[in-house]
């Protein structure tokens, strides 16, 4: 669907005021649409809408769609993460009406527009411009998901078979298709929806967890931080569900792997730097180049984390360095206690470290917190590495142009 000059110049004119109220207007946007629309709650994580993440980031695409409105070009990358994210929950074709529908009134009520208004006109035809794209893009990816070998769309039963405490937080789920159907081969960073009946809502509800290991033909392997409450945030829906209610046997629904973060280069020089529970796609991108173990490429392996009781998975790259002379690992840790053997007490410097663990013709992959993010970014073009040797990855809802602004 083309826009005119016109209804392009009406959506131009309201950047100032999504740029000011864009949050109120998707939060409110999300409550109504939840409220008229109760099956959907099923779909939309509500832990991201309590937490407000998922009003953020609706609110962040909608501006840059905004901005982009004359170069759509500009929001390929974004669009990508939007789509695998919409094909991760199962999003459907015959769901754009209603969000469509919800986000025009929204837009209405809270900008006191009138529905038969130019103005709601023109963000109408600017939005089926956009879901156009979405669904035949959505579209081409179901139809690729089902061509490959063993996959499938839409959501499907697993069972549970083993559960493996990697720390006091995190906790590795083992996962086998009840059908016992082969799996389909997926790409190291690449994560899966999972939806699970949450007792404290009554209802199920989905989460996206990036797959904790290399290719395996039996099984996949999610690694779950449980999201305990603190002052600042209430506990994680799916998460505690997970660590509290399911065990080994339990089955879970999940959706074919899929996303955009990915090791583009397997043979070439790696950095793999994060924090927290962002080490689990780290740790499947290591173990596939681990695989290969190639002698003349060099792999950075840089973890920053709280104390050791949080710290996952550092016995196993001890153990890989055994055998991978090429791997060389940093850790920082606030508050390392008398047994963790820490590179640096403290937070995570990149430009503090020997250069020869930042190699100039590496590629560099960051996953962890937003905050964490943004400063090794920042940091990584401080030192000269160029941004299209930089791959990121933050979890939850959105992307990450906010992160290198």
């Amino acid at each position: 669907m083309q826009l005119t000059t016109r209804q392009i110049k009406l959506v131009q004119a309201t950047i100032p005021t999504l740029q000011q109220h864009g949050v109120e207007l998707t939060r409110y946007f999300y409550n109504r649409m939840l409220s008229n629309n109760p099956d959907l709650k099923e779909i939309f994580n509500l832990g991201n809408q309590r937490n407000d993440t998922q009003p953020q980031a609706l609110a962040s695409a909608v501006l840059a769609y905004a901005q982009n409105i004359t170069a759509l070009q500009n929001l390929d990358n974004a669009i990508s993460q939007i789509v695998h994210r919409h094909v991760s929950l199962d999003i459907q074709p015959e769901q754009y009406p209603i969000i469509g529908t919800n986000l025009l009134h929204s837009i209405s009520e809270v900008l006191n527009v009138p529905m038969d208004s130019e103005l709601i006109e023109a963000w109408s035809a600017a939005y089926q411009q956009l879901a156009d794209i979405l669904i035949q893009t959505e579209t081409n990816l179901y139809q690729q998901q089902n061509n490959t070998k063993g996959g499938w769309n839409g959501w499907k039963k697993f069972k549970i078979v083993d559960k493996q405490e990697e720390s006091s937080e995190i906790t590795s789920f083992y996962l086998q298709p009840v059908d016992n159907a082969p799996l389909p081969e997926y790409q190291p960073g690449q994560y899966i929806s999972v939806r699970v009946m949450v007792p404290q809502l009554g209802i199920r509800q989905p989460r996206q967890y990036s797959l904790s290991d290399s290719n395996h033909p039996e099984y996949f392997r999610i690694s779950v931080k449980k999201e305990a409450a603190d002052q600042q945030h209430k506990a994680g829906y799916v998460s505690t569900t997970l660590h509290e209610h399911y065990q080994i046997g339990d089955e879970i629904e999940v959706t074919n792997p899929t996303g955009t973060f990915l090791l583009h280069n397997p043979d070439k020089n790696t950095v793999l730097i994060s924090a927290g529970v962002g080490i689990t796609p780290m740790i499947a991108i290591l173990n596939t180049l681990a695989a290969e173990n190639n002698p003349h490429q060099q792999i950075s392996f840089i973890h920053a984390c709280r104390n050791s009781n949080v710290l996952a998975m550092h016995q196993h790259i001890i153990e890989l360095q055994q055998t991978m002379p090429n791997l060389h690992s940093y850790l920082a840790c606030e508050n390392p206690g008398t047994e963790l053997a820490a590179d640096k007490i403290g937070r995570l410097e990149l430009a503090e470290l020997d250069r020869a663990l930042l190699p100039a013709d590496a590629d560099y992959y960051i996953c962890g917190p937003k905050q964490f993010m943004h400063s090794q970014y920042q940091t990584l073009r401080n030192l000269h590495i160029s941004q299209n040797q930089i791959f990121m990855e933050l979890f939850g809802t959105g992307g990450v142009s906010q992160l290198t602004a």
